[in-house]
């Protein structure tokens, strides 16, 4: 009988292995961690929405101009979420042109960065020589691109997505070969002691022990192309786009118009951090046996 059990359980952890999940995890329950992530983020939301109100009402009283107040804002973000218009078009218009542009520049950094940083995380030669241009790219402001793109492709969106690419590129080639090169040599020599080829060991040992330098690269790169994307809207014309609305808004001294424009964009940010890299980061440390229940 006690052999019986011993192999039901050999073939159980086995089976869990074989799945990449360990049984002896211990996870929160889903509904908690749900519950926990929502009043973090509610927490945090009304604070920021607190110190906002104060500011407003500091400002108004000391210069006596009118600062938007957070229930002037979501007013105006009612009624332009309703389909008024924001300088020129809709609100649904300038976030979809600005996503489009942004969109573009990160696959573009995204595919090269990863492939760059591949070669160079896994050929010491190469890392030390092309390593030393990354960080330099790395070191150049986003803006500092502006002048660079308009003398190369002019006014418009192709200056504006090289911009994005620029800036979000040396990240994501920093942590990725950094993340290979950060894998312990003993797991390469343990995988060609059992007869692994240099794509298996690639694949199946030096890739999942970089995860999360690669991800936490990718995770930089987006926020890095963001951020001047909606800066180069401002300036490489373009007639449409969050930035633009931003830029516009002062002439027309429309402010509240401006700070819908900045919910959007923080709401946007803060939806794919939560729901694309939170949940891929929670996946990798699952699979690599690293989450620990509270």
């Amino acid at each position: 009988m006690l052999g019986t059990d011993a192999k039901a359980k050999t073939e159980s952890v086995d089976e869990a292995l074989r799945r990449g999940r360990s049984q002896f995890e211990f996870r929160p329950e889903t509904w908690k961690y749900i519950l926990k992530s929502v009043t973090t983020a509610a927490a945090g939301i009304i604070i920021l929405i607190g110190i906002w109100w104060l500011l407003a009402e500091i400002v108004s009283a000391i210069k006596g101009v009118s600062f938007p107040t957070p229930i002037t804002t979501f007013q105006t973000l009612w009624n332009a979420l309703n389909g008024a218009e924001l300088n020129g078009a809709t609100i649904y218009n300038h976030t979809r042109v600005s996503l489009l542009r942004w969109g573009s520049g990160y696959l573009i950094a995204l595919v090269l960065g990863l492939m760059i940083g591949m070669v160079f995380g896994t050929t010491p030669s190469l890392y030390d020589i092309g390593m030393v241009p990354v960080h330099i790219l790395h070191m150049i402001p986003g803006l500092a691109w502006i002048p660079v793109a308009m003398l190369v492709f002019g006014l418009g969106e192709t200056a504006t997505v090289f911009i994005i690419t620029m800036t979000a590129l040396p990240p994501i080639v920093i942590n990725t070969a950094g993340g290979i090169r950060q894998v312990p040599k003993i797991y390469d020599r343990v995988a060609q002691m059992c007869g692994k080829t240099d794509s298996d060991t690639f694949l199946h040992v030096l890739l999942p022990g970089a995860s999360l330098s690669i991800i936490n690269g990718m995770r930089i790169g987006l926020a890095n192309g963001w951020r001047v994307l909606i800066a180069a809207e401002m300036v490489v014309g373009v007639a449409l786009g969050l930035g633009y609305s931003i830029y516009q808004s002062r002439y027309n001294l429309d402010y509240a118009a401006a700070f819908v424009c900045i919910i959007v964009i923080c709401v946007i940010g803060l939806t794919i951090e939560k729901l694309l890299f939170s949940t891929i980061e929670s996946k990798v440390r699952d699979r690599l046996g690293l989450e620990v229940s509270e």
